[in-house]
């Protein structure tokens, strides 16, 4: 498993999707390192921008703490 919370990359897609709603970018910054590293595992299995757009908005929608 590679870690990118501590490194200088997210993914691409996710980072792009958490660009573009600010409740999400808030949410996650606010996040332990565990919680992000878990979040950007998930992401790599999204294969479409409608589906990384959905899971953003769940993120900032919903619990995950």
């Amino acid at each position: 498993m590679q870690n990118y919370v501590n490194g200088p990359e997210i993914p691409l897609g996710l980072g792009m999707a958490l660009a573009q709603n600010g409740d999400a970018l808030t949410h996650f910054a606010a996040l332990s390192a565990e919680r992000k590293q878990e979040i950007i595992e998930h992401t790599h299995g999204i294969s479409s921008k409608n589906e990384m757009r959905a899971f953003v908005n769940s993120i900032a929608s919903s619990s995950f703490v």
